[in-house]
Order: structure tokens, then C-alpha cells, then sequence
């Protein structure tokens, strides 16, 4: 694997692409100067949703500006690796971004992102969860506006909680999980791949403990003080460590990923299973095409996310999407304006409807609409209040990549897991140790 692409070195890295870049940027003026300022938004993957509301706002602009779409990669690595590139390059181009939370202080450390006007920043942090809140900020400052926020839900078969004799009305813990799946024959549907989400699992692990897997954020690299060899840790290796070790995530537990759980979690041995809302429209949608059947969805309900201890709360996955603009757009100014009609709570809430991503905004929650389609609204608002980040640090990519080769597979998941992935992730930063 090639070396992460880290603050310090991302002007080298773009050299070579620097004029190809500035020669875009100065095609994109001169098709600018025949009407309204034209706005590029760089968008994530979804099903039309943010290319409908960047239509909508162009017109509501009235003509102060107009928005087009530009498609980033599907995968959040390679949006933050083209991003960070260009940024760094000074691409004009880059007025707003859709931005995963993770990557963030990597971008506003090295003063990438154009600030956050003080109005915008009142505004986007009233009536808003507190998770998204968090995602957005760095170094005490909101550097992005939220524009949706995601968190992951415990999802359950209710025939398996009844076998099981759990009360749903309680918060339920990773070890009554774990004893219901043995219980019951049943597989636990959550993501052991090596990817992204086995750091999501492993942090909510350490937060949902009060532990932090950074304890000091704003660090350089090489004296960035890691939590993962911790009591904390300790629990953390042995709730992923006896899933794996005793098969309770079923057979493909090494490839499991959001889609591969909740499928297995619509057959016949599904019982519980962490992951996004997503899965509920999903699961409708698969009922429609008679690929599921109804009961299964009869039987589907949900709660929040489960605690490691009984007298914790959780601290759910924090996930989601925040706009930025580039330090080196030619119309910030214009980009924020468009940013407060995109992240308006009416069109969050018809994000939500459209696409199914929820929002950050407190009072889209209200809309009648959300709370027809999505009967679990509640649920997700009060997780997106209690839910954590993933470790915010301009090292970000490290500290993921690291988590990921060391905490899978996870049926060799042990003792000695938060030690060993401490000890590599240190080396890494300290420049001692490649990825």
C-alpha cells in the first residue's frame, strides 16, 4: 500500500497536477463570465438527492448564482485522498464539498477550508444534534456547516427477543446480545470486513467506556497519545473478540459488511444487527420486489445502540455529511449563501425523504412526512444527541488504516489487540513503521 497522504506532504504530492488543475479552474472562469456565478458542489454517491436540492436553490437564488454537481468517488478514502489533493493545490474549482466528518481536520489543519461566517455558524449550531455538531468542529471551531447526520441503530428481530425472553424496553448490552445469539442459534449481523466500519464498531466500543481512542487531538504526529491499550480497550477486544472466536456473526463475518449483515439478518437465522437506518427502506424496498418476505419486516424492530455496560449509555457511531468550502474558491461569500439554502431543515428533511440519510437539523425531525416515513425518527434523533466522532485528528487515515489491519479478523481478536495496534499506530506516526 502507498504511503497515506498526510497535511504536511500534500503540497509535494499535488506538484505535478497543480497546472492541470489551475488550467481547469481558469476553463471554469471564462464559462462563468456569461451569466450567474457558477458554483461547483462536489458531491458523495446517492440517489439524485443533493443534484435535486443544488436545482432547487439555483433557483431560489433568483439569480445570484447557479449550482452544478460534480460526483466524487463512491468510497469515503478516495473522496478525501481527490479532495485533499486539489485543496491542497489550490483548485479553484472547489467552492462546496460534501465532506465525510473523519476527514475534516485533516483538511481545516493545514487552513484548506475558507471560514465558516460567524452568522452561519450561530445558525448551523442551533436546533442541531449534538453529534453533528462535534463532526463539524476542530480545534473549538466549527470549520464545516452540518448538513445530515447518521448513526447506527440496534435493529432486532422481535420473534428472537421473545425466544430469547429480552426486555426491549431496557437498554440492552453487548453481552445479553452475545448470550441471546448462543440462546437462540442465531447470528449477530454486524460489519467485520476490513474497511472503514470495523473503526466505526471499535470506536463506539471505546466511547461508549468514556474512553477516547486520541487523547490529545490537536497533537503533533509523532507525540499523539493513543487510548487504545486501556481498560477500555481490554472490554472492547473481548465483546469483538467472542463474536468472532464462537462464530456468532454467522460464516462471513470476514466480509461482512452493512449490506452482507443486513441480509443475513433478513434470513432465516437473523437476530440483531448494529447498522445505519438505511436497512429499513432497504428491507421495504426488497419486500416490494418479493425478494423478502413480509414477515420479515413485520418482525423488524429497533432501539438504540447497545451499551457495553449496564450502567452506561451508549455512544453511538457518528456518521454522515458536512459542507465546506475551499480556501481557494474564487465566490466563498456566494458558496456559503448557497450552503444555508442546502442545509435549510426543509430540504434536510427532504434529503431524509429522497434519499434516506437523516438530518442534522432537530426540526426537520418534526416535518409529519419524516415521521410517517420513518416510524424510528425518534430513535435516530436521540442517538445523533449521544453519539461520538470518530477519533478527530489530521491523522485520521493513519489511525483508521492502522485499527483496520489489527482488529480483523475478528475471531483473532484477543488480549493483545489494543496493545499491538497501539504500539504499530504510534510507529506509524512517528514515522518508523509504513502502513
Amino acid at each position: 500500500m502507498s504511503e497515506p497522504v498526510r497535511p504536511s506532504g500534500l503540497r509535494r504530492l499535488c506538484a505535478a497536477g497543480a497546472a492541470l488543475a489551475l488550467g481547469a479552474t481558469l476553463a471554469a472562469c471564462g464559462s462563468a463570465d456569461a451569466g450567474p456565478p457558477q458554483l461547483t458542489w462536489y458531491i458523495n454517491p446517492d440517489n439524485g438527492g443533493q443534484t435535486q436540492i443544488a436545482q432547487q436553490c439555483s433557483d431560489e437564488a433568483d439569480g445570484a448564482y447557479t449550482i452544478t454537481t460534480s460526483l466524487l468517488p463512491r468510497d469515503a478514502a478516495s473522496q478525501r485522498e481527490q479532495l485533499a489533493r486539489r485543496l491542497a493545490a489550490g483548485d479553484r474549482s472547489l467552492d462546496i464539498m460534501s465532506l465525510d466528518p473523519p476527514y475534516i481536520p485533516e483538511l481545516a489543519e493545514p487552513g484548506f477550508l475558507a471560514p465558516v461566517p460567524e452568522d452561519l455558524v450561530r445558525s448551523s449550531t442551533q436546533d442541531v444534534v449534538d453529534g453533528a455538531v462535534q463532526g463539524a468542529t476542530w480545534d473549538d471551531e466549527l470549520v464545516a456547516v452540518p448538513f445530515w447526520a447518521n448513526t447506527q441503530l440496534l435493529w432486532y428481530r422481535e420473534s428472537v427477543v421473545e425466544e430469547a425472553g429480552l426486555d426491549m424496553s431496557e437498554p440492552v448490552t453487548w453481552d445479553q446480545l452475545i448470550e441471546a445469539a448462543e440462546t437462540t442459534d442465531s447470528h449477530l449481523g454486524i460489519q467485520g470486513i476490513r474497511a472503514e466500519s470495523m473503526t466505526v464498531w471499535v470506536n463506539a466500543l471505546y466511547e461508549s467506556q468514556g474512553q477516547s481512542i486520541i487523547e490529545n487531538p490537536g497533537a503533533a504526529a509523532d507525540e499523539t497519545q493513543l487510548g487504545l491499550d486501556s481498560p477500555a480497550g481490554a472490554e472492547a477486544s473481548r465483546i469483538i473478540g467472542t463474536i468472532g472466536a464462537e462464530g456468532l456473526a454467522g460464516p462471513g463475518a470476514t466480509t461482512q459488511d452493512e449490506n452482507v449483515a443486513m441480509a443475513q439478518f433478513q434470513g432465516d437465522q437473523g437476530s440483531f444487527m448494529v447498522n445505519w437506518p438505511f436497512v429499513y427502506t432497504a428491507t421495504q424496498t426488497s419486500v416490494e420486489q418479493g425478494s423478502v418476505d413480509q414477515e420479515v419486516l413485520d418482525d423488524m424492530k429497533w432501539t438504540t445502540y447497545p451499551q457495553v455496560s449496564e450502567d452506561q449509555e451508549s455512544a453511538p457511531p457518528l456518521g454522515g455529511i458536512d459542507l465546506g468550502v475551499g480556501a481557494s474558491s474564487e465566490h466563498p461569500d456566494l458558496a456559503y449563501e448557497a450552503i444555508r439554502c442546502i442545509a435549510s431543515p426543509e430540504k434536510q428533511a427532504q434529503y431524509f425523504l429522497s434519499d434516506g440519510n437523516p438530518p442534522a437539523s432537530t426540526t426537520a425531525y418534526e416535518d409529519p412526512e419524516v415521521q410517517d416515513a420513518y416510524p424510528m425518527a425518534p430513535e435516530i434523533r436521540e442517538s445523533l444527541e449521544r453519539a461520538a466522532p470518530r477519533p478527530q485528528t489530521p491523522f485520521y487515515n493513519e489511525i483508521s488504516l492502522g485499527i483496520q489491519q489489527h482488529w480483523t479478523p475478528i475471531s483473532e481478536v484477543g488480549e493483545a489487540t489494543p496493545a499491538r495496534s497501539q504500539e504499530f499506530i504510534q510507529s506509524v506516526l512517528r514515522g518508523e513503521a509504513l502502513l
